[in-house]
């Protein structure tokens, strides 16, 4: 059955597009059918993506040659295009990956989304969502992968929008799909130079032709490149400046939200830099790129965390942070680090968003953590889950977040970027007394009189509790002392190594002091002292820091004001430009001729004597100009007359 699985992973993405159509076309008008064929397709996939990954990796052939097989899509002269699966290691651990979180998300959703008008649709979009993704995951070249990377896009404008009858999320939607249309339109340009420059873009190939890339091209062009591929992901994963998108796409249902910002769409980008890093890693003017974009993306989020108030904001910037760091892992060229908090990540952020989706349920949409409160006593299995997530992200211990965040500092430090390191170690204790702040205002403390909450139902609490125990044994397979991951998470192709070093306990021991030191000032500033007066009076001392932090650096409102000003500015001007110029040049022109015509037809009488005279007299003219010069030609015009 493994070697089924194996050559046949293709029926991964294909089960739950087949439960797309199966909704839309069948099940629509009945609620609970939907669901369950959508949650039958995801389980189905992932039951082959478990036996695929197993058999991946239980072949250590799969770390050299990845298994491939296509079928021709497209021929024509000088260009084809194949279709088809790509299976390594990495593909393997995502396909697997996606395929659990989702079917968690799933189970979750039909909780969550109980009584909504819109429940089938709901489940035919994320069927689709999934089946994109899953796709996007095993193509064997860059062309079938922007299909599905666009595919991913449509679903998620669907779903953020999906509550249609609030402005904001339409506006969310809008948001979302313009920001990510406008990279996409940088990697378009990407691939297209790829396939003219190398005659292919297929993965396999490009990983064995780029490196000799000074027999098709100059370093300067593959820079170039480079750079045009990174701008796509800069925006599906959320990057500073393009980051906008990313907080404003909470509007969408909670399973949503944990399906975009933990498994599935955000790290597509992620994914794709790690996909092509045969490209990368011979551009390291790049590579630094997306090392410093990452690192201050890092820390540019955690900042605004801080300050935040409801409660899957703070979790949407976390998202963001968070992929600062994989991104930063990929810059200083370790794709195992990124990988593996990749991986880890998936398990902790989809905990709490579906944690925060629970207590937002129990209190009626309430999302101000300051106005919650005392929530473990009413909801232990949520709260505790929730804790669980949080020392995972923070970096306790031996969470799965301690492991890959680590990892990340580590190759960091290592690879000589000692400011970039500098600035991830910063983050890593904000992480943790932001989400601390989060958990001790939400769940801790005294209740609130007014919030009658209760425990989410079981079909709710039991993805919870599953992604918990992910949460919390998940990064044992990448300790320093038998790291499975290093020797696992590679790319056909790639030749930079992972980091295989010795145990950093230096870093080690300094992370989690960060993250101790972090909750610790948490706990001291929103549990301990139950009237937040120290918290309070920090704000006050610092207000325009605290006002510059909680406004997001007024990123939106700069954006608004080139939209308004600059963009509508600028259309503004053309459109006077067109009205008058243009249409000023084309209008006269018409009236020039509409007058020239009026005044010849007075000429246009229709008598042949008229016509004959004004012959004589044209004749005539000519004739006395010319006399003036020689009588003699004017003579014989006028017939002998002198």
């Amino acid at each position: 059955m493994v070697e089924f699985a194996m050559h046949n992973a293709w029926l991964v993405p294909l089960l739950p597009a087949v439960a797309f159509l199966i909704i839309v076309f069948l099940t629509r008008p009945w609620q609970k059918l939907s669901s369950l064929v959508c949650i039958a397709g995801m389980l189905g996939a992932f039951y082959f993506a478990a036996l695929a990954a197993y058999g991946v990796f239980t072949n250590e052939e799969f770390t050299k040659n990845s298994l491939t097989y296509a079928t021709r899509w497209f021929s024509m002269p000088g260009l084809q295009i194949d279709m088809g699966i790509q299976l390594d290691p990495v593909s393997a651990m995502m396909m697997f990956m996606v395929s659990l979180v989702s079917s968690l998300i799933f189970i979750y959703a039909t909780g969550y989304m109980k009584g909504d008008p819109g429940y089938s649709t709901f489940f035919a979009y994320v069927s689709l969502f999934g089946a994109s993704m899953l796709g996007l995951v095993l193509s064997s070249n860059l062309l079938q992968m922007f299909i599905f990377w666009e595919l991913v896009g449509l679903c998620s404008y669907l779903l953020i929008g999906f509550f249609t009858h609030k402005i904001s999320a339409r506006e969310a939607a809008k948001k979302a799909f313009v920001t990510c249309r406008v990279a996409d339109f940088g990697l378009l340009l990407g691939l297209l130079s790829i396939q003219i420059v190398f005659g292919t873009l297929n993965i396999n190939e490009l990983s064995q032709i780029i490196p000799n890339f000074r027999e098709y091209t100059t370093e300067g062009i593959l820079v170039l490149i480079a750079v045009l591929v990174f701008i796509g992901p800069i925006a599906k994963s959320g990057q500073f400046p393009l980051h906008v998108w990313l907080p404003d796409a909470m509007e969408g249902p909670t399973p949503v939200s944990a399906l975009i910002h933990a498994a599935t769409m955000v790290v597509a980008g992620v994914y794709l830099i790690g996909r092509t890093m045969f490209l990368f890693e011979h551009v390291p003017s790049v590579m630094h790129l997306v090392a410093v974009t990452g690192a201050f993306t890092a820390l540019f989020a955690a900042t605004i965390a801080v300050t935040q108030r409801e409660i899957k904001k703070i979790l949407a910037y976390s998202t963001v942070s968070q992929l600062g760091y994989m991104m930063l892992a990929l810059g200083v060229g370790s794709l195992t680090a990124s990988m593996f908090h990749l991986w880890t990540h998936a398990f902790f952020k989809a905990l709490m968003f579906m944690g925060a989706g629970s207590v937002l349920v129990a209190l009626h949409h309430k999302a101000d953590v300051w106005e919650m409160g005392g929530l473990v006593k009413k909801m232990p299995i949520t709260a505790w889950t929730f804790v669980i997530g949080g020392l995972a992200i923070a970096g306790i211990p031996p969470f799965a977040g301690f492991w890959s965040k680590d990892e990340i500092l580590a190759v960091t430090l290592s690879g000589g970027h000692p400011i970039l390191f500098a600035m991830a170690a910063f983050t890593a204790f904000l992480t943790a007394f932001y989400m601390w702040r989060l958990i001790f205002l939400a769940f801790f403390g005294e209740e609130k009189p007014e919030n009658h909450a209760k425990e989410s139902p079981w079909n709710m609490t039991i993805p919870l509790i599953i992604l918990a125990i992910f949460a919390t044994v998940g990064g044992l397979v990448g300790t320093p002392w038998n790291n499975l991951w290093a020797e696992w998470i590679t790319f056909s192709g790639v030749h930079i190594h992972p980091h295989h070093g010795d145990p950093n306990y230096v870093v080690m021991l300094g992370s989690v002091v960060l993250a101790v030191a972090g909750i610790g000032l948490a706990y001291k500033l929103y549990l301990q002292d139950a009237q937040k007066a120290k918290a309070k009076e920090l704000a006050r001392r610092y207000q325009g820091l605290y006002t510059l932090l909680y406004n997001k650096y007024y990123i939106d409102e700069i954006y608004l004001w080139i939209n308004h000003t600059l963009v509508d500015g600028s259309a503004k001007m053309f459109y006077l430009f067109d009205l008058y110029v243009v249409d000023g040049i084309v209008n006269g022109l018409g009236a020039f001729t509409k007058l020239s015509g009026d005044g010849l037809r007075i000429f246009q009488t229709g008598r042949l004597q008229n016509y004959v005279l004004v012959f004589f007299l044209g004749v005539l003219v000519i004739a006395v100009a010319m006399a003036f010069n020689n009588p003699l030609p004017a003579s014989m015009v006028l017939g002998g007359v002198k």
